[in-house]
Formats: structure tokens, sequence, C-alpha cells
């Protein structure tokens, strides 16, 4: 019997394995090892150019580099950081000549170094508030441009050609296999809502938890949701929404875990009660969690307005009132509901932006 061939079986190995390269969710599962290649051969690069021009004191486009890009991974704080270190490398480069020429002229070294300590400490004064990268880029970049303000004028011209070229390259193979912190974001929310789903559901069935395993399972929920908030500035500069925003969906994240927690730690006996008459929309909390969830994996918005049908209590169906020593986790359910909504709402307010299949096909 002939075997079916479909579209993906006729690709040759190259475009699978391109096709594979392109995929998010493979550049998320593996970010550590496709940052390595990509710092790798932006040094290469870097080397490559300035070795073979023969670039005078070239090594500082390679230090520059590794500045920018070396201990980032997302396409947000990459870009972020080279904007910061062109503006602080151009401040430090002015500095930096201005002492060679003030040494060049007054010829007192004493001058010299007291200008630049007094610049230095007016760039650590800077260097503890908002513009912090900024002020210190400036500072050591003086010092790599004027030396201790005996170096010709020459040297600092081509040191700071140097640190500018470095910049140029960081930012050029930042689109290389890009990582997206939106992307890192979403994948770490679905899996939270996806695991909660299944918490939610061994609540509602009544099955026994051991306290350990439970302890640990949030343990990790945990982590992602202090992941995911590390991530919000470079989501709010990829996607351009603002972070006031996405801290309000890391709240409702939050308390979704939390009363997540305080119902599966609330008791085995609570738990078999609630389990026993559960009402409709406690029901449709797991289904609308698994909705969100899929919605944020695979950019299927549609999936969120599916999600508001699951949540809503059907009309005709009478929901029971609880007993009166069930009212606190009925109450938790209902909250739980609450914020379950309300996070998809927000979904669905900024979709546009962070659900980039949908906004650029060829990310697919």
């Amino acid at each position: 019997m002939p075997t079916l061939e479909t579209p993906a079986s006729r690709r040759s190995p190259a475009r699978r394995m391109l096709h594979v390269l392109a995929s998010p969710y493979f550049r998320y599962r593996h970010a550590s090892f496709l940052h390595a290649i990509r710092v790798a051969l932006a040094m290469l690069a870097s080397i490559a150019l300035t070795s073979g021009a023969n670039l005078p004191h070239g090594v500082w486009a390679s230090v520059t580099l590794l500045v920018v890009i070396g201990g980032l991974q997302h396409h947000g704080n990459i870009r972020k950081k080279a904007a910061e270190r062109a503006l602080g490398t151009l401040l430090g480069a002015g500095l930096g000549l201005s002492l060679i020429i003030v040494q060049g002229i007054v010829g007192s070294l004493w001058l010299t170094f007291l200008l630049m300590s007094a610049i230095a400490g007016a760039c650590a004064y800077y260097a503890i508030g908002k513009a912090g990268y900024v002020a210190l880029l400036t500072a050591i970049t003086m010092v790599i441009v004027s030396g201790h303000g005996d170096l010709p004028i020459d040297v600092g011209l081509w040191r700071t050609a140097n640190v500018l070229i470095g910049i140029v390259i960081a930012l050029a193979f930042s689109f290389v296999l890009p990582q997206y912190a939106t992307y890192s974001w979403r994948y770490r929310l679905a899996d939270n809502l996806r695991e909660s789903a299944r918490l939610y559901a061994a609540i509602l069935e009544g099955k026994p938890m051991d306290p350990e395993a439970l302890t640990q399972r949030f343990l990790v929920m945990s982590r992602r949701l202090v992941q995911s908030r590390s991530l919000m500035e470079s989501v709010a500069k990829e996607i351009d929404v603002p972070v006031s925003i996405l801290d309000e969906i890391q709240r409702l994240h939050r308390s979704i875990l939390a009363a997540l927690e305080m119902m599966a730690t609330s008791g085995a006996e609570s738990a078999r009660m609630l389990a026993a008459s559960p009402n409709a929309e406690e029901r449709a909390v797991r289904q609308t969690l698994l909705l969100m969830a899929r919605a944020l994996r695979f950019g299927r918005v549609g999936l969120l307005h599916a999600a508001a049908y699951a949540l809503e209590v059907k009309p005709g169906i009478e929901v029971a009132q609880p007993q009166a020593d069930l009212q606190g986790m009925h109450w938790l359910a209902m909250r739980l509901a609450e914020e379950v909504n309300r996070l998809r709402l927000r979904l669905i307010e900024i979709e546009r932006h962070w659900n980039i299949e949908g906004a650029q096909p060829f990310f697919r």
C-alpha cells in the first residue's frame, strides 16, 4: 500500500532543518545553546573584520560585542543595550578625547587626573539611578579612549571607532535566530496555566496529593512566575505594550497561583467536600485555563473567545448554595474563576501585540 505523501515529507532535509530553526518554540527550548552559537559567530565576525582590515586596537570591537550581546538572549534587550551602549560610548568618547586635548594643551597630568576623577564620580552618582547603564559606560569608554589622559589622539579615535563597530556587529547578529522575550513570556505563562488546569482538575476530582510533590509543583510554577517578571521590560519594548498592562497580567497570574495553592493545601476533607458538589462555573475553569494555555502556546486567539463560553453558566442551570462549612472553598473557587476571566480579557485586549504569528505569518 503506497504511503501518503504530505507537504512536510516532501521537504528536503535542509528545508526541514530551516523549518525547525524558524520555530519559536524550538528556539525557546534551546535558547542557551542557540545564544552560544550566535555569540560565537559574532565574535568570529568581529575578529575577521578587525584583523582582516588590520584595524588598530581592534580588540575593543570584540570587547564591546561581548558587553552588548554576551549576557543578553532576547532581541528587545539587545536593542536596548545597544542603544544605551551607543549613547554611553559617544559621551565617553567625547569626554576621553577632550581629556587628551586638555592634556596636550595644558601639559599637566595632575589636572587631567583630577578632571578624570571628577567625571568618574559624576558618572558613579548617576550609575545608581535610572540611567545607570549609560553613566557606567560613559566612564568606562572615557578610560578606554583616553587611558589616563596620556594617549595620542589617533589612538583615542581608533578605539572609539572600534567600539562603534562592536555595537553594529552585536546588533546585526541579534537578528540571527533571534530570541524574542515575548515568546518566552508566553510559553512560561502557558505552562503555568496548563499546570494550574491539572491541579484544579485534581482538586475537583478529590484526588489525594502528596504534600512534597505539591510543594515542588508550586515551586516550579513560582519560578516561572519570577522568570516572567524579569522578561516584562523586554516584552514591552518588543510588542509596544505599556509595562502597566503586563504588570496587571502578572498580578492576575500570581493571584491564580495563590488561590490554587490555598485550595490545594486547605485539607483533604474540604477538598473532598468541594469535589462532591462543584457548580457549573467551577467545572468550566479547568477548560478555560487549558484554552488560554493553547492560545498562548500556538497563537490561536479564537480559543480565548471560546473560553468565554466555557466560563459562562448556561441559563436554566441552577447553582446550588454550598453548605456552611464549604463557603470558604466555594468562595476561593469563585475568586479563581473571576481572576481567570480577567486574565483572559487582558490577553484579548493586547492580542494584536503579543500574537506575533497573527501579525507576522513568516514567524510560523
